[in-house]
């Protein structure tokens, strides 16, 4: 078992199982693995023993997760793919229940992760625990956020993967979206999975108005671009954040898209954006978590 998606699958297949005691052998020594969108801010663990503390620790006491609707993407490295997938989720405590969707970028070498950085719905998650009241508190009392330098602009030729993509958030950090949704193919198809309430965006001009919708007074520049290109021509997973600041806050919002781009226009986009981050900065879990 060295191929990176059998990696993946017998890490997926043990949490369904509820193996939890066994997954941390799925993990280098050295491993480093992130949750850019963890409640109130972005956790790092690192060595294969944190792993292991926590997959036996407060995960396996408190939810049981079945997996379905995987898509694996292999990309271009030959380390690295990147999950997509939901869960039946049901709390232990409660016995609440609720489809979560979740996607990992993993790095897989010699049959090991060495590093993966994982998004996760933890709105839904808090919700069936009976835990919004905790998500309000965890903002309340979280220290201010840690901004990265903001790197100078990349500039990707315009109509491939990485320059369709540098155009559609450069253009937000701009504030230039009534141009945006030229971007987009004429019927196209736009998903917001951890956005409570949302709807599927099929047409460029309900675009348009998603994008009108969209703008804030708030200044906000796109960093930290990290793309991992498919094998699939056409498509395109795409890492980044917004940074500013809020209220003389500092904020910054962790991303992950899901993109296919055919003929310089994306045709399709499962955009993971940190949903709940942004509720919690502003005071809005309470509505957030309503909309469910």
């Amino acid at each position: 078992m060295t191929k990176p998606r059998d990696v993946f699958a017998a890490l997926s297949d043990g949490i369904s199982e509820g193996r939890f005691d066994e997954l941390s052998a799925l993990y280098a020594e050295d491993t480093v693995v992130e949750h850019p969108q963890a409640v109130p801010r972005p956790t790092r663990l690192t060595g294969r023993a944190a792993v292991h503390e926590r997959f036996t620790g407060a995960l396996a006491g408190s939810l049981r997760l079945k997996r379905k609707n995987v898509i694996v993407h292999e990309t271009t490295d030959p380390e690295v793919i990147v999950a997509e997938y939901d869960y039946d989720a049901e709390s232990v405590s409660t016995g609440r229940t609720i489809a979560t969707a979740n996607i990992q970028v993993l790095r897989i070498r010699d049959g090991l992760i060495v590093s993966s950085r994982d998004y996760h719905d933890y709105l839904r998650l808090a919700v069936i625990r009976d835990g919004v009241d905790q998500l309000v508190k965890a903002y309340e009392q979280a220290p201010p956020r840690e901004l990265s330098p903001v790197r100078e602009r990349t500039s990707s030729e315009p109509t491939s993967r990485r320059g369709v993509f540098e155009r559609l958030v450069y253009g937000v950090s701009d504030k230039r979206g009534e141009e945006l949704a030229e971007l987009y193919a004429e019927e196209t198809h736009v998903t917001h999975p951890f956005l409570p309430g949302s709807s599927v965006v099929r047409t460029r001009e309900e675009l348009r108005e998603h994008f009108r919708m969209a703008a804030t007074g708030v200044d906000f520049e796109a960093t930290d671009l990290v793309t991992h290109e498919g094998t699939d021509p056409e498509v395109l997973i795409a890492e980044f954040a917004y940074q500013g600041s809020y209220g003389g806050r500092p904020v910054r919002i962790a991303a992950i898209f899901a993109m296919r781009i055919r003929d310089g226009l994306i045709v399709e986009s499962r955009d993971y954006g940190d949903h709940l981050g942004i509720a919690g900065e502003l005071g809005k879990i309470p509505e957030l978590a309503a909309k469910l």
